[in-house]
């Protein structure tokens, strides 16, 4: 029996999609509960390769759309499943009803998680230097929607986490992969700054000195001697007995009035 057909009747008849993991483990569990007068050709479809599988299911999608039928054999977040085209919506809806919609994305829901789908894994900081604006709720909103989770800590200050996209986000938006997302090389190219140390909070702050100096520097003075200034010297402190300068002038004029005076006058009985 062909692999092909097998894996199409499996699909047809699976209630959610499955992956090609999921389809071999069908086919294994088949062959080993398979008795021993059971069709050989059961018994040979054990353990099919990975490869095999995936190109099996590649057949059928091909064949699915050159026969334009009215259903499509389609790869979603990995998993392959039979879903009907977006032109046969009116017939469906009549036939199965109008099922509820998820409540909306927001705009800015979408931009943060647009962010987070091209430049995975990421953290907050690095979302709001792109934006331009915090998203912490906007964050919040996305996890708890299932489309966005943490996927591990960055190699930062704090160990911050790391944010990607879910499968559900992919079956969210109808993608096999992330190689499916339409191109954004504008957005790849936005440069986001990351903090290579710690950030103080001035300047002016150091996280420590540069230059410890030791005692016996300090007490010896600038290593380049005695003939280099500094370049603010500290006043050095006036003495508590040093006259003004006034004072020293008067002080002055006092002695030599004093030396003055204790000169001899003049014999005035020579005259």
């Amino acid at each position: 029996m062909e692999l092909k057909k097998v894996l199409e009747a499996i699909l047809f008849s699976a209630q959610k999609p499955l992956n090609p993991k999921e389809l071999r483990e069908v086919l294994n569990t088949t062959a080993k509960e398979a008795d021993e007068e059971a069709d050989s050709q059961v018994r040979l479809l054990k353990k099919p390769k990975a490869a095999e599988i995936e190109n099996a299911l590649e057949l059928i999608a091909q064949d699915h759309e050159d026969a334009n039928r009215g259903f499509r054999l389609v790869c979603i977040a990995g998993s392959w499943q039979f879903v009907s085209p977006a032109e046969y919506h009116p017939w469906i809806r009549a036939l199965l009803g109008e099922k509820p919609k998820p409540a909306r994305l927001s705009q800015p829901a979408l931009e943060t998680l647009a962010i987070i789908a091209y430049r995975q894994p990421l953290t907050r900081s690095e979302m709001e230097d792109i934006r331009g604006v915090a998203v912490d709720g906007v964050v919040a909103t996305l996890v708890e929607r299932g489309l966005a989770e943490k996927v591990g800590q960055a190699d930062l200050p704090g160990r911050p986490a790391l944010y990607g996209t879910t499968p559900l986000f992919l079956e969210y938006f109808g993608l096999a992969s992330l190689d499916d997302l339409p191109a954004a090389d504008d957005l790849r190219r936005i440069p986001v700054q990351k903090p290579e140390t710690l950030i103080t909070a001035s300047p002016d702050l150091a996280t420590q000195p540069e230059e410890q100096l030791d005692l016996d520097e300090v007490e010896s003075g600038p290593a380049g001697g005695a003939g280099e200034v500094e370049d603010n010297p500290a006043p050095e402190p006036e003495a508590e007995d040093a006259p003004a300068p006034e004072d020293e002038a008067a002080g002055s004029g006092e002695s030599a009035g004093e030396s003055e005076a204790e000169e001899p006058a003049p014999d005035e009985s020579k005259e």
